[in-house]
């Protein structure tokens, strides 16, 4: 079966960019990274559902984006370990938005336990977010694209731990996210035939609202274990100077989701300021 994936040799770099009238779905969407994926992808022209664990910040962001770019945009609560809420996202991605064309599978947690001290049900819940969330969402979103022949582009957030691992404490995390970097591929195998990309962005330690949450709860926990967290201040091992920022990473999952990356899929994109060599 021959892709479907035109060449766009000879469009211009602003039709190459550009995401009018496309339709992106991106979770974790309310605030942080997520909101600054959205807030680039409707500034390319794409309109959105915006999908988060909390329904009210994921409203409030997607009338802020509509307002400040003119496009189209809902929000709405979403658990995406569960495949009903999963499957209700995007049921109403196409009812409301008109169809798929973007998935932005963002949603996760960062949680840090030494393995001696983590419940099973840390490792279970960070495994339902990280992998079988990146399952279901990208499952659900290929069935919509290929239901209607148009195709499109998944794009996984993994993170650099599925390259490496930073520092103790992190077991469930970078498992999961080397799940996450594993499943990127065997998709883009199975959905090409589709007309479906999927791609993953590897962002390094981005000091979000979450991840700074998450950062200061797993220092709290080792510590009453009685061990030592290194900080997670990865400045020295940053090649350019400074941490990256929740646009930095935007700014590449944008190049991802639009035509200037159209030969690509399968490859997961290190937005790491060059930690990881």
């Amino acid at each position: 079966m021959p892709f479907p994936f035109p060449d766009v040799s000879a469009a211009s770099i602003a039709q190459l960019v550009s995401l009018a009238g496309r339709r992106a779905v991106i979770t974790g969407g309310a605030q942080g990274l997520g909101k600054a994926i959205a807030a680039r992808l409707a500034e390319a022209g794409a309109d959105l559902l915006i999908v988060d664990i909390n329904e009210a910040p994921a409203r409030e962001a997607a009338a802020e984006l509509a307002a400040r770019y003119g496009v189209s945009a809902i929000g709405t609560g979403a658990d995406v370990s569960d495949t009903a809420s999963v499957v209700a996202a995007a049921d109403l991605a196409v009812s409301e938005l008109g169809g798929l064309d973007i998935w932005v599978n963002n949603a996760g947690l960062f949680p840090n336990a030494p393995v001696l001290e983590m419940p099973d049900e840390m490792w279970d819940r960070v495994f339902a977010v990280n992998a079988r969330g990146v399952f279901l969402g990208s499952r659900e979103a290929a069935r919509r694209m290929a239901a209607d022949g148009s195709g499109g582009v998944i794009v996984n957030i993994i993170s650099t731990a599925g390259f490496q691992v930073a520092f103790p404490g992190m077991a469930a995390y970078v498992s999961s996210k080397h799940a996450a970097l594993g499943l990127t591929k065997s998709l883009a195998v199975d959905l090409a035939p589709l007309g479906v990309r999927v791609l993953g962005v590897a962002p390094s330690f981005v000091p979000t609202e979450g991840n700074l949450a998450a950062a200061k709860a797993g220092a709290e926990q080792a510590a009453a274990a009685g061990i030592e967290m290194p900080p997670l201040d990865v400045m020295s091992q940053s090649r350019i100077g400074r941490l990256g920022t929740p646009d930095d990473i935007a700014r590449v999952v944008l190049f991802a989701a639009s035509d200037l990356s159209l030969i690509m899929t399968g490859s997961t994109l290190l937005a790491d300021a060059g930690e990881t060599l």
